[in-house]
């Protein structure tokens, strides 16, 4: 099967093309860090349009996003809210054109009226519930990510440990969140993908785990790491809160459990990572 993987450098559309290739699919990657003409906020694009015409089934990854630290500053900007408008008016105007099936990876915060970032990813889900596709909402992915200035909280922590020694926390770690390793992810993706035509657009697919860890129990558990391999690492806690994750309607859906269920702990899962990102500070 031709796959189009739009964002295939993201965190989790670089663990989905390399899956996928191991499954032996055909992958069309496009994202901006390939080349410019993989700018998906260029309108007309015709290499999008191209890759979108040329392919069985296309993953829309791609969003101009990053941590909650990188989110934080940037979400409320002009740039934020023009490059995914034009990015979602580009993608989902081909899908229109050419009819193909699709996978659009929305948000847990889809709900969140307050958040741009969740006004953004509510706007996709529209989109996709017009053109009949399906929608995939993350919860707190993690893996490996190539951008460290985008970092989510476990690889930015890892980071941190690494060059200054201190976990230097956003909040004060109590707020509790349902990490979900990048693998699993990508077998709940390719899990989907394989029930296209059992699911619809009203189906909540809340890509997760159901069980929550605090941040400030990754902090520890990344400390315990560091101390594996002989290194010191200080957890510095901040006094605020996050808001975000004690809002009532943070709540993950478990209809994806009749389909699939992820078979990774989260000590299991920051172990891959933590000792995969070493590999870069030796």
């Amino acid at each position: 099967m031709k796959i189009a993987v739009l964002g295939s450098s993201g965190q989790i559309g670089a663990y989905l093309t390399e899956y996928l290739r191991k499954k032996e699919h055909l992958v069309r990657e496009f994202d901006i860090v390939n080349d410019s003409h993989e700018d998906m906020t260029h309108i007309p694009n015709p290499f999008l349009r191209n890759v979108i015409m040329d392919s069985d089934f296309v993953f829309f990854l791609a969003f101009d996003v990053g941590g909650s630290h990188y989110l934080k500053k940037y979400q409320h900007t002009f740039k934020f809210l023009d490059n995914n408008t034009r990015m979602m008016a580009n993608v989902f105007g081909h899908l229109a054109d050419y009819n193909k099936p699709f996978v659009f990876a929305s948000s847990q915060m889809s709900n969140m009226s307050y958040s741009p970032y969740g006004v953004m990813k509510r706007v996709g889900e529209l989109y996709t519930k017009s053109l009949n596709g399906l929608i995939v909402k993350f919860w707190n992915v993690y893996g490996i990510e190539k951008d460290m200035e985008k970092a989510h909280v476990i690889t930015d922590f890892i980071r941190k440990g690494f060059e200054t020694g201190v976990i230097d926390m956003m909040t004060d770690g109590t707020e509790a969140r349902e990490f979900l390793y990048a693998e699993d992810c990508c077998e709940a993706l390719e899990t989907v993908m394989g029930n296209y035509d059992r699911l619809t657009s009203d189906d909540e697919l809340h890509i997760t785990t159901g069980n929550s860890t605090t941040i400030l129990e990754i902090a520890q558990n990344i400390q315990k790491l560091f101390s594996n391999i002989g290194k010191e690492v200080i957890i510095k806690p901040a006094e605020s809160k996050d808001e975000v994750q004690k809002d009532a309607r943070n709540v993950s859906d478990p209809y994806i459990q009749k389909f699939w269920r992820s078979t990774t702990s989260v000590k299991e899962g920051l172990t891959k990572v933590f000792y995969e990102m070493k590999k870069n500070y030796e």
